[in-house]
């Protein structure tokens, strides 16, 4: 395999895209450490299927991408591309079309990596595979890394073959070993599965003729069955035609009462709005009445207290006057006595005037006394005087008074016809409004039976349209059942035409192994562990066409058989077809294969009675 160019991009110190030309014969990069010779290497190894993050000394796979330094931003992505000179066409198949072959690798951050070949995406089994052909890879010796020639002196027998079998050119032939086996041990894990569908298919198989059986019943039933279904709803359907009918009926009846209930509501709506038309002056005349009336009554009560009042001022001074009238009459008997003292005294002094001399003294006394009655008749007079004054003005307030009461008695009589007045006003209000309430209440009365009356139409339409819902929703249920019958019964069908066409494809191919082949008793599950799918298969007649079991000569370097496995051929009989297959299959106990199977030679196998298999 000749490398002609190596082109990096983005690939860890090769920031800018770098070009190596490789020519033939010794190529070499020269450079201090650290300028990135390691780089081109791992570049080689990364491009060719390397997956280990270690060996591209990283922690993990996008560390190859240029990772940005002081003046140069990172990069999202990194690719390397490798030619290869193919002008000999000693690469494989797929790929042997083209006389260079380009060969890239390209990462993205969080995306993963792709490979592509000549420009066409492929798989990184198939480039490992095209160097693998080639005698190289990631992993070959050839290339050697810093250390790699320590790690060969110290290496294991196993790593030294590995370069052995790398330099003789067969190391493409183990990869493909290692692929082969894994396909086969994928092959024997499905056709384990396929003997259990098989299994469960038998079982399924029995049980869905049991089910035709069952099926075949059901369709002569399931005929009664819907005719019984049609006849019940037909007569289901007429009888909720007829409900619906009536509901039509009752719903046409509710609608007339309830328009009927409606005009009365009206009417009965618009005595109201008159009745509450008319109300609004009452009521203001019955407030202004109110109003006078209340206005009457303080005033009533008002002038009862004035009255009262003056009837206790009237009996006050009544009281003085009583007073004033004894105190006069004291006072008159008291003038009267100082009168007849006065008398008494005039008469005295002239009987003492006319007394002789020597009595100075005893005039001087009387004259005294004379001037102290005097004096005090003076004071009488001066008190007579001012309760004659006092007399005069309480008849004066007296009569004030008699005056004011005379007043409010008249205005407390004409008060009281006020009073009377407004009383009967306030009667025939109260008349009024009771009329009004009457029919204001006959009107409310009149809306509540109408309204009654509209709430029992609406319930009756309700009842109506119910009665119909139900009916449409048995009608419905009925039909969801056919339906659900039908497809049931066309789901049955389908399997039962299946099985029919399984079981005549079956009876039908009379060149399957399976009728030709006969086994001792016993064997059974030992000869469809060994054979499988193989005894369905066709056999071949010589010179037939077709595919199947074909006839073909004894193999000159066939093995034995393991020591303690008894040969399959002795206990089947079968066409001479199948005596190269049964010859290498060998009957052991069960559990004996475990031990046997190591010893096996290619295309060999071992079954036990059980139905367990080893193979090589």
């Amino acid at each position: 395999m000749q490398f002609t160019r190596l082109r990096l991009d983005g690939f860890k110190s090769f920031v800018d895209p770098a070009e190596i030309v490789i020519s033939p014969g010794l190529t070499g990069v020269v450079g201090p450490n650290g300028c990135g010779k390691s780089n081109l290497l791992e570049a080689l190894r990364w491009v060719m299927g390397e997956n280990r993050p270690t060996a591209m000394r990283g922690e993990g796979m996008e560390d190859v991408i240029f990772n940005g330094s002081e003046t140069r931003p990172a990069r999202n992505s990194a690719s390397v591309e490798v030619l290869i000179d193919n002008s000999a066409r000693l690469a494989p198949s797929p790929f042997n079309h083209d006389d260079t072959l380009e060969i890239s690798r390209r990462i993205t951050r969080d995306i993963g990596s792709a490979f592509s070949v000549n420009g066409k995406p492929v798989r990184a089994r198939d480039v490992a595979m095209l160097f693998a052909d080639a005698s190289t890879g990631a992993h070959s010796p050839a290339l050697v890394r810093q250390g790699q020639i320590a790690e060969l002196i110290s290496a294991r027998p196993k790593a030294r073959r590995r370069i052995l079998e790398e330099a003789a050119g067969i190391s493409g032939l183990y990869q493909r070993r290692h692929e082969a086996e894994l396909k086969l041990n994928a092959a024997e894990v499905n056709l384990g599965r396929v003997a259990d569908l098989i299994e469960q298919l038998d079982t399924q198989l029995r049980a869905l003729e049991r089910q035709a059986g069952q099926a075949r019943r059901y369709r002569e039933i399931a005929a009664q069955l819907r005719r019984a279904e049609a006849v019940l709803l037909f007569l289901r359907w007429q009888a909720a035609d007829a409900e619906h009918a009536q509901a039509e009926q009752a719903l046409a009846e509710g609608t007339r009462a309830a328009a009927a209930a409606e005009t009365q509501a009206q009417a009965a709506r618009r005595a109201r709005d008159e009745a509450e038309a008319d109300m609004p002056p009452l009521r203001d005349e019955a407030a202004v009445a109110g109003a006078l009336h209340q206005r009457l009554v303080l005033e009533r009560d008002q002038l009862a207290e004035r009255e009262a009042r003056a009837q206790a001022e009237i009996d006050t001074l009544a009281a003085r006057a009583r007073q004033l009238r004894l105190d006069l009459e004291r006072e008159q008997t008291l003038e009267c006595d100082a009168r007849g003292s006065i008398g008494r005294l005039d008469a005295e002094e002239a009987g003492l005037r006319g007394a002789a001399t020597g009595h100075d003294d005893a005039l001087a006394e009387a004259q005294d006394a004379a001037r102290a009655a005097t004096e005090a008749l003076s004071a009488e007079e001066a008190t007579l005087d001012r309760l004659t004054e006092e007399a005069a003005r309480l008849a004066a307030r007296l009569a004030a008074a008699e005056r004011r009461r005379d007043e409010a008695r008249a205005s407390r009589q004409r008060i009281d016809a006020d009073i009377a007045m407004a009383g009967e006003a306030e009667q025939a209000l109260a008349a009024e409004i009771a009329r009004l309430d009457s029919a204001l209440a006959q009107a409310r009365a009149a809306e509540a039976a109408a309204r009654g009356e509209a709430a029992d139409a609406d319930q009756a339409l309700e009842a109506a349209e119910a009665a119909r819902a139900a009916a449409q929703t048995t009608e419905a249920e009925a039909r969801a059942a056919i339906s659900a019958a039908e497809g049931e019964v066309a789901a049955l069908r389908s399997e039962v035409a299946a099985l029919e066409r399984l079981i005549a494809r079956d009876a039908g191919d009379e060149t399957q192994l399976i009728d030709r082949v006969s086994v001792t008793p016993g064997h059974e599950a030992a000869l469809g562990a060994a054979l499988g799918d193989g005894l369905r298969a066709a056999v071949v007649e010589d010179g037939a066409a077709g595919s199947g079991w074909t006839t073909l000569p004894a193999p000159a370097d066939s093995a034995a058989l393991p020591a303690g496995a008894e040969p399959m051929a002795a206990q089947v009989d079968a066409p001479a077809a199948l005596a190269r297959r049964l010859a290498q299959v060998g009957v052991v106990a069960p559990g004996a294969g475990d031990a046997l199977q190591a010893s096996l030679a290619p295309g060999q196998r071992l079954v036990s009675r059980a139905g367990d298999l080893w193979r090589w």
